[in-house]
This record gives C-alpha cells, structure tokens and sequence, in this order.
C-alpha cells in the first residue's frame, strides 16, 4: 500500500483542526427526516471498535471530552419545544440501533434519554437571555490532535505501508487491469500504477474525482473554520461540553485534563469557496488574525458561557488557534435554514472500477466508510 500526501506530515491539517465530536446524531435537527441522525449514527456506534480491531485501541484508550449539552440558543432556528422533540426522536433510534451493541460508543452508556435543566441549573452556567434551553446527552468528542499521532505511528511502524509526503495528486486514469496516479513533487512528475485507488482526499477530493470523469451535478461549499484549544489554568472553573443549536452558533469541548476547545461560527468562519479546489488557507492563521479569531471567540462565548469571561491573558498566549476546511453539498451558508447544510446524509463511497472516492462528510464517518470502502476492493484482491 502507498499513501500520498501533499503535506510534509499525514494528518496535519484539518484532521487535527476539529472539534473532534464523535456525532449521534442530536445536531442535525434541520433535517427533520432524521437520515442525518440515523447516518451519523451508525458511523459512531463503529468509531471505537474499528480503532479496537484495526490499531489495537481499546476503546477507553481514546480520551474522550465531558458528555455535550445541547443548548438552545434565543436565536435558534428551532423551537426549544422542537429541539426537544427532536433529541427524545433520536434518542429513541439511538436505543434501536445500539441494540446489541451498548457499548460501543467508547463503553458509554446510551440508555438514558436527553435531560432537560432546570431553570436554575441552566442560569447558573449560561446567560439565561441567550440560552433559553439545555439539555443533557451522552455525546462526547475525542482529540484529534491524539488520535492522528496514534496513526502516524501505526502507519509508521507497518511494514507494507509505504508514505510518500510532499507529493500533490494531479490526476487518476484507469485502464481495465491498472489504475495510474499522476502526482508531482520536488523531483518533478510521476505515474504510478495500482490494482485499486482510493482517494481519501478531504477538500482535494473533488478535483481528482473530475480526471476521473466523476463530476457532481450539485452545487458544494468548501469552508474555513477555525478554533482554539487551550489549557485552563487550575483555578479555573471548568466549562460544560456544550453545543449550541441551530444555526452559526459554536460549542465548548471541555477534557478531563482542562484542555478546552472553543468555536463561534461568526467569528471563526474566514473563508469560504465555491470552486472545485478551494485556495490553500492557513492551517495556522498568521497576526493579527490570529488575536482577532482569539478575543473575539472568547468575547462571544462568554456573553453565553460567562464562567470564559475568567480565562487571563497568559492563558491566551497559549491558545492555539488553527482552522480546517468543511467540504458539503450545499450553495448557502447555514444561516440559510434551508441550507443543504443542515443535511449530512448524502456522503459515502463511490466507485468506478477500481476507483473509489471516499466522501465521509464528517470525522464520525471516516471509520464506518473506510470499512465498507475496504470491502468493495478486498474481494478483487484475493481474485488477482
């Protein structure tokens, strides 16, 4: 096996640049046909095992953040009567597919439904004019930042697996018996050919597609988003997990370690691309955009959450601000409430030939794809 990268690391940039939410489902309550839900899903109930089977992880090895609240913003898209509806709807699928399988969500258990706050509890963590609603679930994130340096390892220590960084694909053409890459690099241009080829390219992706004449009949956006992750300081109060719903709003990831991860969509979101390839942004954004993402964030979080209005100057010095590129089916941002967006259901393998294309659509879904992607190519190996 080869891998390709254009990077000068495998995993370096927007798999590292999330908030690592490993998704049942409870976010998408714009789309009320719950296909959403039920896709994200299957693709967290295989997330731990997969990493169990294949990379020798047992599940609990994988740290995971304090359980997400769901919050209810005053400005929600939704209802807090309807937000509510809907978790107790995806709840009750989560209990029908989990069925056999409880713990499979890293050894949590799923059985008990969302909880609502009380009024007091709620005020004594959120601004009671901006959270209008809260609600308990077991949803929780894992840090990708971690998990990427136990698969550069494995990777590294594989004996069949061979990494060749710094080379960008240009292009895939295929014949009956052989599927040939194009890719360039400081030594120049270069045709390799393979029995399969899967392009688990992220905003790369749909540019190689089209050389291979698999071009969308949709329209797409391409998104840059950034976050911070920083260390609270001792002292400090530790922040729930929280998630704000529905519509350009953020969340708070909070470890047990008091690492802590914060994202507001208005002031994070500093790009967005409509064209087939999106232009390379900074992984790392450069001054003074760097400090603009920074205060800003955490002015707007702590308006919601003002436990963050505590976080010093020191500890911010610290931050590290990175961002990573969102690739979906859509043409309006979610602002829109009709914003395909809202939809992440229509993603998955697709393949011509020898050929696959991996669109996992979300972090949740890159094991559950990677499987059924394995399992379409491995019945031709053992023919050859």
């Amino acid at each position: 096996m080869v891998l390709l990268d254009r990077n000068l690391a495998l995993l370096s940039r927007t798999a590292v640049a999330n908030e690592g939410k490993i998704h049942l489902g409870y976010m998408y309550a714009g789309d009320p046909s719950l296909l959403t839900a039920r896709t994200m899903m299957e693709g967290a109930l295989a997330f731990a095992p997969f990493f169990q089977r294949y990379v020798g992880m047992p599940a609990q090895a994988l740290a995971t953040s304090v359980p997400a609240v769901y919050v209810v913003h005053r400005d929600s898209q939704h209802s807090a009567a309807a937000v509510k509806a809907y978790l107790e709807e995806v709840h009750q699928l989560i209990s029908e597919v989990s069925s056999g399988r409880e713990l499979a969500y890293f050894g949590l258990d799923l059985s008990m439904p969302p909880r609502p706050w009380s009024n007091s509890q709620r005020e004594a963590v959120f601004s009671p004019e901006r959270a209008i609603a809260v609600f308990d679930t077991p949803e929780v994130a894992i840090n990708p930042v971690d998990l990427a340096r136990v698969l550069r390892a494995c990777i590294a220590a594989h004996p069949r697996i061979e990494v060749r960084l710094g080379r960008n694909v240009l292009g895939v053409d295929a014949s009956d018996s052989v599927v040939r890459v194009t890719s360039e690099g400081n030594d120049g241009c270069t045709i390799d050919c393979f029995d399969h080829v899967v392009n688990a390219l992220w905003e790369g992706r749909l540019a190689v597609d089209a050389t291979m004449g698999l071009k969308p009949n949709r329209p797409w956006l391409h998104r840059l988003k950034y976050g911070i992750s920083l260390t609270l300081p001792a002292d400090m109060e530790r922040p729930p997990s929280a998630t704000f719903v529905s519509g350009p709003f953020g969340e708070v990831v909070s470890y047990p370690d008091r690492l802590t991860y914060l994202t507001w969509y208005p002031e994070c979101l500093h790009g967005i691309s409509a064209e087939m390839t999106p232009p390379r942004w900074a992984t790392y954004p450069s001054e003074p955009l760097r400090s603009r993402v920074l205060s800003g964030t955490i002015t707007a979080m702590s308006e919601i959450v003002p436990l963050l209005a505590e976080i010093e100057d020191a500890t911010l010095s610290d931050a590290v601000v990175k961002g990573g590129v969102i690739v979906a089916w859509g043409e309006t941002d979610i602002y829109d409430p009709e914003s395909e967006l809202h939809r992440r259901y229509e993603i998955g393998v697709t393949s011509a030939g020898r050929y696959h294309s991996v669109d996992p659509g979300k972090l949740t879904m890159a094991p559950y794809f990677a499987e059924r992607c394995a399992e379409r190519i491995i019945p031709s190996m053992y023919a050859l």
